[in-house]
């Protein structure tokens, strides 16, 4: 007998709820999968209800470089010699019933979609939700000094112009697929309405991306009719990191040609902007913009 990977903390009752899912891995540009996550259970005061057991699901003696195997490793902190922490992937939902919704932060499985796929709708079934909404964000040819642009998949056609309404657009691609794409097709057949909303972020910037984050925030809670949220402390991050950013690349005059350009196509809605030139410039020149 296989058994469960799902561990139930506490039972809630969201009828008519949402869930939010977050993923890291191939979808998490600038940590806005993760990120906008971590944030919005921080703002709901959301609190573990339950989680996914890792075994079985990943991948973690990977061969190959240590930068590639480095991505499926667990994580661990050592001080002074001593263990401080040893951290395998956690897959955890969070509720937050005064807002009617539920929260998922995890990592995209390796192995066994279907089992992960079935661990989810399980507590979506459990606790009464009624569609499920992924965040997701993939690096593009956007300028950090613009709003990230929002693309959006659905299993569903009858909730496309909620997203469009929110100045998301519908997606046209073919090519490989990530686990959220198998997901939105199993949470049809459960008679679960379920979009996929992801953001295009600076394919130029490394690491996380506040002003993506926050903006992401924003369309969410738009979507959802959150209007008590108090994003001052996220807007002020957003502020700093951006003008940080905006002092280092005052030190490249070279590089600011290329984001003009970026600019340019942007506020011009150029949507095939080609990224090599500026990446090969980036990796001519050494710099991370981190």
């Amino acid at each position: 007998m296989i058994e469960n990977p799902v561990t139930f903390h506490s039972r809630v009752n969201l009828k008519g709820g949402t869930l939010l899912l977050g993923f890291d891995g191939w979808m998490d540009g600038g940590d806005v999968s993760t990120g906008t996550i971590d944030w919005l259970i921080g703002a709901t005061e959301a609190r573990p209800c339950a989680q996914i057991d890792p075994r079985r699901f990943y991948i973690y003696n990977f061969p190959g470089s240590m930068e590639i195997s480095a991505l499926f490793r667990p994580s661990a902190q050592i001080e002074d010699g001593l263990i401080k922490s040893f951290e395998p992937p956690s897959n955890r939902f969070f509720a937050a019933p005064r807002h009617g919704l539920m929260l998922f932060l995890g990592k995209e499985p390796n192995f066994e979609w279907q089992r992960f796929a079935d661990a989810i709708l399980e507590v979506a079934e459990v606790a009464g939700i009624e569609r499920i909404l992924f965040l997701g964000s993939v690096g593009g040819a956007v300028p950090h000094s613009r709003r990230c642009r929002l693309f959006c998949s659905v299993n569903d056609p009858a909730i496309l112009p909620m997203l469009t309404e929110a100045g998301a657009r519908p997606t046209n691609y073919e090519g490989p697929a990530h686990f959220v794409t198998y997901l939105m097709t199993r949470a049809r057949n459960h008679g679960l309405a379920m979009a996929a909303l992801v953001a295009e972020v600076p394919a130029y910037v490394h690491g996380t991306n506040p002003l993506s984050i926050e903006s992401m925030v924003r369309r969410v809670a738009s979507i959802l009719g959150f209007n008590s949220l108090d994003l001052d402390d996220l807007q002020q991050s957003s502020e700093h990191w951006e003008k940080r950013l905006t002092e280092a690349l005052e030190e490249h005059p070279d590089l600011l040609e290329h984001i003009e350009k970026l600019e340019s196509d942007y506020d011009n809605e150029v949507f095939d902007t080609q990224m090599g030139d500026l990446k090969d410039f980036l990796q001519q020149k050494g710099i991370r913009l981190d």
